[in-house]
């Protein structure tokens, strides 16, 4: 947990977050800075103490109070427990809208210099609610009342961008803001970037497609969901590839094709890849929409479509490494800014593996994994009248590579 402290201290996020907040209450009768209650709970986060009833039992252990400034030992104990609980239901919509422009700055100041092309993936994800929390909406498809918070990620990268609490599926004209405003954003510092739009069928919103076919350096992929103008389209095509499978010894066949369709909601016509996959299991065809014409039929599908998958590793590190549907607050406010304190985690253990265990076998890792290997060690502190010293067992395997890292941050000057 030092080391992600550390990572915090390099990149100035939980400063930068704390900044967007306003504190009203009176300095006189306070004990914690709002700045050192954000870090509490986001490192309390990443260690994997996702509910506001661990602080009651971490605010006294000598590693948290170190991690927040406090002298292991003699220091002050931590924020209590209804102490997070009236800080996370202080939080205004203004806030939040200011702690959503530091997500999307620090996204931008992850690059050292302008990409050439980034992929936006955007992605719901279902968040069941465990009471009467505003604006909690019943979903078929879930089979159970939950929001639906939107996922937005770098997809090369898998940097977070943003991530908006909400109740059901956005209709085109609730889209369209998000993504305009993202896209300003980033065209202010990258003007020449290459943005990618991509996501499921869900996203092939007509108004989001036609306001990026009207941007420079903008494309579009996404999935289409089938309907009865389509199979007929493509009913050729699968009677040829099924029979292709049974004059083949049952071997799957896969095929690939491009045509033109224009729904009703469309002004013209666009470009159609349809995969037709038939196997043992029946015969399995799905569409994508996309206006990347120079692009092959089966390297759009396989190669940039299929690569969105990637983005499920993403929400379940947030989701499921950081327990961020703990949406238990019955304001909708502060459920959305839990979601934020998720994120703040998230950014930083994404820091600590690309950038601290970059180019190792920690790199790749899931959180989960990284946090029962690395994070959750066992060390003695002591303070003493002039220092603090943490020791770690000297049989430790990871002796020296947790050496390396401190002294990799330890050479590194603060952003």
């Amino acid at each position: 947990m030092l080391l992600v402290a550390q990572v915090d201290k390099q990149l100035g996020l939980s400063e930068a977050l704390a900044a967007a907040l306003r504190d009203e209450r009176d300095p006189d009768r306070i004990s914690h800075s709002t700045q050192q209650l954000l870090r509490q709970r986001v490192y309390q986060i990443a260690a994997g103490y996702e509910d506001q009833d661990d602080s009651d039992a971490l605010r006294t252990d000598p590693v948290f109070k170190l991690l927040l400034g406090q002298a292991p030992e003699t220091g002050s104990p931590l924020a209590s427990q209804p102490t997070m609980s009236r800080f996370e239901n202080s939080i205004s919509r203004s806030m939040l809208w200011r702690m959503g422009e530091v997500f999307l700055e620090f996204f931008m100041a992850s690059y050292t210099h302008a990409p050439e092309v980034i992929v936006l993936d955007f992605d719901d994800t279902a968040d069941r609610v465990h009471g009467e929390q505003e604006q909690a909406c019943y979903n078929s498809h879930v089979g159970d009342h939950c929001f639906l918070p939107l996922h937005v990620y770098e997809g090369l990268s898998g940097r977070l961008i943003t991530t908006l609490l909400k109740p059901k599926v956005l209709k085109g004209a609730q889209m369209l803001p998000i993504v305009r405003r993202l896209v300003d954003r980033i065209r202010a510092i990258w003007p020449h970037c290459k943005i990618v739009f991509r996501g499921d069928s869900h996203f092939t919103y007509p108004e989001v497609m036609d306001y990026l076919e009207m941007q420079p350096h903008m494309h579009y992929v996404t999935g289409l969901g089938t309907n009865s103008v389509l199979k007929a389209k493509v009913h050729e095509i699968e009677q040829e590839a099924e029979g292709l499978f049974r004059q083949g010894d049952r071997v799957k066949v896969l095929r690939f094709h491009t045509l033109r369709y224009q729904a009703r909601s469309w002004p013209h016509p666009r470009r159609v890849i349809v995969k037709v996959e038939v196997t043992e299991k029946g015969t399995n065809t799905r569409f994508v929409v996309s206006d990347l014409e120079r692009i092959g039929a089966k390297r759009l599908y396989q190669k940039i479509y299929c690569a969105r998958g990637q983005m499920e590793n993403y929400i379940k590190d947030h989701k499921l490494g950081l327990k961020s549907d703990r949406t238990s607050c019955h304001r909708f406010s502060a459920n959305q800014f839990r979601l934020f304190l998720h994120s703040a985690a998230y950014v930083l253990l994404h820091a600590l593996r690309t950038e601290i265990f970059g180019h190792s076998a920690w790199s790749q890792a899931r959180f989960q994994t990284i946090r029962a290997s690395l994070l959750k060690l066992g060390a003695s502190v002591k303070e003493h009248t002039d220092s603090i010293r943490v020791s770690l067992s000297s049989h430790s395997p990871l002796e020296q590579t947790l050496r390396n890292r401190f002294a990799l941050l330890a050479s590194l000057p603060p952003t």
